[in-house]
């Protein structure tokens, strides 16, 4: 019969698998081959929202784009956490640094998550919905062309003007603020008409449906849109379903915000207190997709200003963003073992206030576990200890019946009973530990404060294999010295299956982030040492019993 332990190792090694597969197969549906690059400007009639919402249609007779695309500037913004260009074109944000976060292949440069270029988009665009309103086609113009947050001041202001023919001027404000991703966009709508004008306004993001680069195919997260709502919370949909019409998403709700995820980043656009929505999704021309939301500015009388405030947080996804808006923190994604990955990150973030070091802090978790799952580990070993001293029996038994599984396993169940082992008992604490690795593996892996993490030596980042494969053949090192204590199964199969174990772990681990590689092996140093001792015990006590 085969010890629990070994159970173990044959359930994790399954899930691997599973993982792997899973993985893979999210990586081989969505990589796209593009036939043609994108559209280098995505035109009028496919990208203005029509929403119900607004009382005026959008007048389609706008200029030609790529006219204005050859007039139009590029305003760059610096603060200490982001480096901006915004263009004059709609007052797009089509590019955002983070100087603070590291490129994922070089990290001699900062990290862009939105830009426009040949191969890839993934633009911020907003604008008015009304009879020759403002959108993001239409020209503005700016006082200066570089901004710069500078010392002493913890807001820096952007503001592009526009006017329609009718004299209604539009300044559409972007307000930057220093230690912060949080970006506030206002528009200030002064109506200098002689008639009522009742706009809406549109907020969205454009992109494609291309994954991040620096993932492997053991980094199974998600890209595309998220929207969350009261009623239904947090709810992911992939570009695919945006694709095929199946995305029906809230209107005329007055909570609630849109966003787009990516590995360790998010987008989303939060609408503030009570206001009346309406968030879409729709496939555009070129391989790309619009997600935002539309609000309603009210009416503005001749002779009156009205303004309307967009907060938009571009930044890492962290748990935290709850405090920002409800049910942002979820962007974190932990699967589908979020009630263990978040208390043991909080565990690992109170540790590494100790010790200022990811790794360290990685291997006083473990050893905390450890000590909480003391007693039942020790159970566990109690009973493969009594198992490994009852194996000569166990073997004469095997001789005895030969091929006669029903009596073996008949004689095997009463020398169980004589010897009072309980063949179950350690079934319990190591299944528990199942899901606490599972947990640790999303923890680690969707948690951007491990990105680019360091430990020691070769180890440069916790959150990617280990490089030189170093940590896995440790690991499949610990196991074999493991192995050697448990007792030998009867079952050739099962024999031979446990020394092929390790070398397959040591494989699938050389996939597996460096700091749940450095979890195993600490584990597993641990399990050793307690597993030694006790079956030291056991063994010193059979003997003492047979020289009595």
């Amino acid at each position: 019969m085969m010890d629990f332990n070994r159970l173990f190792l044959f359930l994790i090694f399954s899930m691997s698998m599973a993982l792997l597969w899973d993985a893979w197969h999210r990586v081989d549906t969505s990589v796209v081959s593009v036939a043609s690059p994108p559209q280098t400007f995505i035109t009028p009639q496919s990208n203005i929202p029509v929403s119900k919402l607004a009382t005026n249609k959008v007048n389609a007779s706008i200029e030609s784009s790529q006219q204005q695309m050859l007039s139009s500037q590029i305003i760059k913004v610096k603060t200490d956490f982001l480096l901006a260009e915004i263009n004059t074109l709609g007052g797009d944000l089509q590019q955002l640094e983070f100087l603070q976060q590291r490129d994922a292949k070089d990290r001699s440069k900062p990290f862009i998550l939105l830009q426009k270029k040949a191969d890839h988009t993934y633009i911020t665009q907003s604008g008015l919905l009304g009879s020759d309103l403002p959108t993001h086609n239409t020209m503005f113009a700016s006082q200066f062309t570089e901004y710069k947050l500078i010392e002493g001041k913890d807001t820096l202001e952007v503001r592009l003007t526009a006017r329609t023919a009718a004299g209604i001027k539009v300044t559409k404000i972007y307000l930057f603020q220093r230690a912060s991703y949080l970006i506030d966009i206002l528009y200030e709508i002064e109506n200098n008409s002689i008639n009522v004008v009742s706009p809406s306004a549109y907020f969205q993001f454009i992109r494609d449906k291309s994954v991040p680069e620096g993932g492997t195919i053991f980094v199974p997260t998600f890209t595309g849109p998220a929207i969350y709502t009261e009623a239904d919370k947090f709810e992911k949909f992939d570009f695919s379903e945006i694709e095929k019409g199946k995305i029906k998403l809230p209107s005329n709700i007055d909570n609630g915000w849109i966003g787009m995820l990516q590995h360790y980043f998010v987008a989303a656009w939060l609408p503030t207190g009570k206001t009346e929505r309406e968030f879409y999704a729709k496939a555009l021309d070129g391989g790309l997709y619009s997600t935002g939301v539309v609000l309603p500015v009210g009416d503005i009388t001749p002779g009156n200003i009205a303004k309307i405030n967009m907060p938009l947080y571009v930044g890492p996804a962290q748990t935290s963003l709850d405090e920002i808006a409800p049910g942002l923190g979820l962007t974190v994604d932990y699967g589908w073992l979020t009630v263990f990955s978040i208390p043991l990150f909080s565990l690992l973030v109170f540790f590494y206030g100790w010790v200022s070091n990811w790794g360290v802090a990685i291997i006083l978790l473990t050893i905390l576990i450890k000590i909480v799952f003391f007693p039942l580990s020790a159970a566990s070993y109690k009973s493969m200890g009594k198992m490994r001293v009852v194996a000569p029996k166990l073997e004469k038994i095997k001789q005895m019946y030969g091929d006669d599984r029903e009596r073996l396993h008949k004689a095997m169940m009463e020398l169980y009973k004589t010897e009072k082992i309980n063949p179950m008992g350690g079934c319990l604490p190591v299944l528990i530990q199942i899901p606490i690795f599972i947990a640790l593996y999303w923890a680690i892996l969707a948690s951007v404060e491990l990105r680019y993490a360091p430990f020691f030596g070769w180890i440069t980042d916790l959150s990617v294999a280990d490089p030189y494969y170093v940590l896995p053949v440790i690991m499949g090192i610990s196991m074999v010295v493991q192995g050697k204590l448990n007792p030998v199964p009867p079952d050739p199969f099962q024999a031979k299956l446990m020394q092929v174990m390790p070398i397959a772990f040591s494989i699938v681990f050389f996939f597996f982030p460096a700091g749940l590689v450095l979890y195993s092996i600490v584990n597993n140093i641990l399990s050793i040492t307690q597993q030694w001792y006790i079956t030291r015990s056991l063994e010193a006590a059979a003997k003492g019993i047979v020289k009595s």
